[in-house]
């Protein structure tokens, strides 16, 4: 049975904190869902830590929808939300609805995910009315970083502020049942917590949000280009990774691998069959 939006308003309710992670393939999504993340995010970021782009901005929507099928069939339990890429939900109401329903109806996921406050709202309004689940996404939303300068905190100064709260407001309004707060300051994360009904998820937004979401990638120590400052690295895979890796290659070199126990046999007879006939 899976998580659902009416389970995540009553974890905020009864004060329980939400854990989200991203995920981007099968394997991973299972495990995540194993470990009982209730909370699955097929973000844009793949583009960063999986194709190898320098930002989200090229992905594309049949990428997503790909990346979404995998981790959809990865997981049980897990609410699935398919994040919706770069311009596929600014230039009208008819595109936003055609790519939130192709998430749902190809993906397979179980709501969608979108960036922009009060900019948004009628968008997220009509999607909801559709009858698919929309999360919010404000703060530092990085397919705006050209527009924003860069990776940065959002909100530090009274106007910007203001305009996140009306932001999360908004979103509210429209029928988000969950808001993502990216880069903003922990003190006006926790004064937005407390002024929507709906629950809200931080990165890199302090404590005191409903939830924390995370970046798989991140936490396990994978992407190796960077980390953020928001980031706990729970294990360090990328190492552990790279020595099996070069052990691989020494056994191969030599000779070592593969042994008898890696090897499939067949009757000897038919070997010496075949060696008298060649």
């Amino acid at each position: 049975m899976r998580i659902t939006i009416t389970d995540l308003q009553e974890m905020k309710q009864k004060g329980e904190k939400i854990p989200m992670l991203t995920a981007y393939d099968y394997s991973t999504a299972k495990l995540v869902d194993e470990a009982g993340v209730p909370l699955i995010l097929v973000g844009d970021s793949l583009g960063m830590v999986i194709l190898g782009y320098e930002s989200t901005i090229p992905v594309t929507m049949d990428e997503m929808i790909h990346h979404t099928k995998a981790v959809v069939r990865g997981t049980e339990r897990a609410l699935v939300v398919g994040d919706m890429p770069f311009m596929t939900y600014h230039t009208s109401v008819d595109d936003t609805l055609r790519n939130a329903g192709r998430f749902i109806q190809e993906g397979g996921a179980q709501a969608v995910k979108l960036e922009g406050g009060e900019t948004v709202a009628d968008k997220v309004k009509r999607i909801v009315e559709c009858g698919i689940p929309v999360q919010g996404h404000i703060g530092l939303t990085p397919q705006s970083v050209h527009q924003l300068g860069g990776f940065k905190v959002v909100g530090k100064t009274p106007e910007a502020a203001v305009r996140l709260l009306n932001d999360a407001k908004a979103l509210e309004q429209a029928g988000a049942f969950s808001i993502v707060l990216e880069a903003v300051p922990a003190p006006l994360s926790k004064l937005i917590t407390e002024r929507v009904s709906v629950p809200t998820i931080g990165i890199g937004a302090g404590p005191d949000c409903d939830g924390q979401v995370q970046v798989v990638s991140d936490i396990l120590g994978l992407f190796t280009d960077f980390v953020p400052k928001h980031a706990k690295q729970y294990a360090r895979l990328a190492d552990i990774i790279k020595t099996s890796v070069g052990d691989y290659v020494s056994e191969v070199q030599a000779g070592s691998f593969p042994t008898a126990k890696q090897s499939y046999t067949m009757d000897e007879k038919i070997i010496a069959e075949l060696a008298r006939s060649a």
